[in-house]
């Protein structure tokens, strides 16, 4: 059974940082795609940033680019979202999601697997 516990949300200040950590079981990274993403109140959900082993490149939405880095510990099977410049508007639920990495990623949500999400607030 595949399981994906994510950790680290809370509140923090405009300008400031937070490290998302997403622990996978019964999946393993060398296999599958894993992707980051987050749901505002009233929005879509929409892809941040995702990993594949296949073809080891690592994609961003463009309004996290250069803010956000993804990186992964396969010892722990647990993949990470470094979050820094934070915004109000980066204001979310943010999920793990795994699916079949075999072309690679995508920041698209037909995912396989998807973890209970954690709260990032960021006040102004």
């Amino acid at each position: 059974e595949v399981q994906l516990v994510e950790s680290g949300g809370g509140l923090v200040q405009a300008g400031g940082s937070l490290r998302l950590s997403c622990a996978a079981s019964g999946f393993t990274f060398d296999d599958y795609a894993i992707g980051w993403f987050r749901q505002a109140p009233g929005k879509e959900r929409e892809g941040v940033s995702c990993f594949s082993s296949s073809d080891a490149r690592t994609l961003y939405a463009e309004s996290v680019k250069g803010r956000f880095t993804m990186s992964s510990d396969n010892a722990k099977n647990t993949v990470y979202l470094q979050m820094k410049s934070l915004t109000p508007e980066d204001t979310a639920v943010y999920y793990c999601a795994g699916t079949d990495g075999l072309f690679g990623c995508r920041l698209t949500d037909d995912h396989d697997w998807w973890g209970q999400g954690t709260q990032v607030t960021v006040s102004s």
